[in-house]
């Protein structure tokens, strides 16, 4: 099986890579993973023109955004991991994301969602500076799982499971339970 894993984070040594290696290294033992730093891409925002829809692929010129598409439909599972910003995921997941479209969703009759991914799994992990509840209460971390959870679900993944890690302003590691998690999650793949 081959995983595709996505590193929305500017911090290659930060929380929510380290989950995410958590994850990759428990699954490596038994499938083929490949890691992408998201914000070392060169990705151009989308311009809404919807050509993708009818297309099937964006018309824009040839970028980072049209290769990760390939690989995400290559892919057998997803791991996608990203910061909480602003209660959402961080800005470059979005931007690619947003450039994905039509590797996500295509469209039925009447225009109804049609999964493009379908049957395939995935794993979200997020971190958020906000400690604990708070990083739920006040809809940080819920919100960047919330629209991770959206695009995937849309896109007809399987949703394995998640890590959640909140308070990561004070600590210099992610939580032992969390790296606990986060193997076991990729055992699970």
């Amino acid at each position: 099986m081959r995983v595709l894993v996505l590193n929305a984070s500017p911090r290659k040594k930060g929380t929510v890579a380290t989950l995410l290696r958590a994850v990759a290294d428990a699954a490596g033992d038994k499938h083929d993973v490949e890691w992408v730093d998201v914000y070392g891409l060169n990705v151009q925002p989308c311009i809404a023109c919807m050509k993708c829809r009818p297309e099937q692929d964006c018309v824009l010129p040839e970028d980072d955004g049209h290769v990760i598409a390939r690989k995400i439909r290559e892919a057998d599972a997803l791991v996608v991991g990203t910061p909480t910003h602003w209660g959402n995921m961080s800005a470059q997941l979005k931007v690619l994301l947003d450039r994905n479209v039509p590797v996500f969703m295509g469209e039925g009759p009447r225009g109804w969602p049609q999964p493009q991914q379908k049957g395939k799994r995935a794993i979200i992990v997020v971190a958020c500076t906000a400690p604990a509840p708070f990083d739920f209460l006040g809809n940080h971390s819920r919100g960047a799982l919330h629209a991770v959870r959206q695009v995937l679900r849309t896109g007809g993944y399987k949703i394995v499971g998640q890590v959640v890690q909140p308070g990561t302003k004070g600590l210099s590691a992610p939580s032992g339970r969390a790296l606990w998690k986060a193997e076991r999650l990729g055992r699970r793949l």
